[in-house]
């Protein structure tokens, strides 16, 4: 690739693939309505609603990565990520409502995923202990407010750049730089508590001190590979071309490596504690974990959301080499959608999973994926592809300042 867009391969003939989230979402809709049907038959719909969790959680996740690289974004104001910021900004906008209205089965369905909705804290010191919190009121007082807290950043950080586009105004600027401002730690609060409220407390009688940054590391990690193989395909077809260099997407795959061993690290640091500590009431978690085929899983993440992509990425020219890197972006999310299922799926089938329910999870993501994605492309249809007004515009295009004013006194004429 070069910053010549003469230069880049011919476009892609994307025109086969323009149906496709049709098609995910109705094929993946008949494997959602036939699973929750022998769900409700077999298991009194507990399959389904842990089936539903990992979906959920995993576009959860990458919506949250990239909402985290529009906040880095105005915080470092910095210029190479000037092209990945719109299309960022409409997977953030995916939290509300879109990924709030596929959050309700999950609340609907709260008993058969969390044991502790079940229970009466007058008789179970760990439920209580977490009122009001552990109450189904509290329960979806606390969604609430997460998906509220994200609508806010979202829709204004969306709103400010497209306005920016507009006007070109300094305010807009100051405005973007103020919600990401309190908006980091906000953040970082709300993705720690969701995390732990949705995720760890299927096994509600475990805890961990680490969980909130190993699901940031996660969702920065299948953010950051998402961002990649967008950023690849729309500058292919010249869509960001003028504002997507090379050298940028060399800056994505360190950012990937940096997060494949930040991950790795959290989720080693958190067995380490809890294996070293030796309490019953914090091992039994990775003992399940350790029975039937979760220990091959186990092994195969150990691999695979490590080992693999880390000495694929570990190479200079390689970050910036296509035919290498988006595979391995499609597997980090194929790691995810696995570690996720490493996380919830135990809870359901401490013994080992039954594989002869595993076309119902990935019909769950089928469908969200097809709903998602044809939200996403309408957005991006439907504004300029990447900021018009910018103050790293210039920047990101290779663009002196200082070529830019000689140029426009060069063009104003007479004597100076």
């Amino acid at each position: 690739m070069s910053h010549d867009t003469t230069h880049l391969p011919p476009p892609l003939d994307l025109s086969r693939w323009r149906k496709l989230p049709a098609r995910l979402m109705v094929v993946g809709g008949i494997l959602c309505a036939i699973g929750a049907a022998l769900s409700y038959q077999r298991n009194d719909l507990h399959e389904f609603g842990f089936s539903w969790l990992l979906a959920f959680m995993f576009y959860y996740s990458l919506a949250l990565g990239a909402l985290f690289l529009v906040m880095v974004h105005h915080l470092t104001d910095a210029g190479w990520s000037v092209g990945i910021r719109r299309f960022c900004e409409h997977l953030a906008t995916l939290l509300f409502p879109w990924l709030a209205i596929l959050f309700l089965p999950i609340g609907l369905l709260g008993p058969k995923i969390y044991q502790w909705m079940t229970l009466d804290s007058a008789t179970n010191n760990l439920v209580a202990a977490k009122l009001p919190v552990f109450t189904t009121a509290g329960f979806w007082a606390a969604s609430a407010l997460f998906f509220g807290i994200w609508w806010l950043l979202s829709s204004q950080l969306s709103r400010w750049s497209l306005k920016q586009d507009e006007t070109g105004a300094a305010d807009c600027t100051r405005k973007l730089r103020f919600y990401s401002g309190w908006g980091i730690v906000a953040y970082a609060l709300t993705l720690t508590y969701s995390g732990v409220l949705w995720m760890n407390a299927t096994s509600y009688q475990w805890f961990s001190c680490i969980y909130g940054v190993y699901f940031f590391s996660d969702c920065a990690w299948i953010g950051l590979a998402t961002v990649y193989v967008i950023a690849a395909v729309l500058v292919r077809q010249r869509i960001i071309a003028p504002v997507m260099k090379r050298n940028y997407f060399y800056f994505l795959g360190v950012l990937l490596l940096g997060f494949t061993l930040f991950s790795a690290y959290t989720e080693f640091a958190q067995y380490f504690v809890v294996w070293n500590a030796n309490m019953p009431e914090e091992t039994f978690w990775y003992l399940i974990r350790e029975r039937g085929n979760w220990w091959g899983l186990s092994l195969v993440l150990i691999f695979g959301h490590f080992f693999i992509p880390f000495f694929v990425l570990l190479p200079e020219k390689v970050k910036m080499n296509f035919k290498v890197i988006i595979p391995v972006c499609l597997w980090i999310g194929l790691m995810h959608a696995l570690d996720l299922g490493f996380n919830i799926f135990p809870a359901l089938h401490p013994y080992g999973y039954h594989f002869k329910w595993v076309w119902l999870p990935i019909g769950c993501l089928m469908f969200m994926g097809g709903l998602l994605a044809k939200v996403f492309l309408k957005k991006f249809n439907a504004h300029p592809p990447y900021p018009q007004r910018d103050p790293r515009l210039l920047e990101a295009m290779g663009v002196s300042q200082n070529t830019v004013r000689d140029l426009t006194e060069a063009n104003a004429g007479g004597a100076r």
